[in-house]
């Protein structure tokens, strides 16, 4: 799918400063950034809930056990 976005001039200069020493073109390079930032915020998430139990008072497979038994 094709896209259009802005970039300011020193980031397209920059920009294509690199797509030349990888040999690669700008859209290809865009294509890797968002691929990066995707894999990068995927992980992130996993991260934040990590430990999501720790600090409450009450023992977190008892507070899970509760909280099930409410859809009973």
């Amino acid at each position: 799918m094709r896209t259009i976005i802005e970039l300011p001039q020193d980031q397209l200069t920059d920009l294509d400063g690199w797509c030349r020493r990888e040999g690669i073109s700008r859209a290809e390079a865009i294509r890797r950034a968002v691929a990066a930032m995707l894999a990068e915020r995927a992980k992130g998430d996993a991260g934040r809930a990590f430990g999501l139990w720790r600090g409450r008072a009450t023992e977190a497979l008892a507070e899970q056990e509760r909280i099930r038994n409410e859809w009973r």
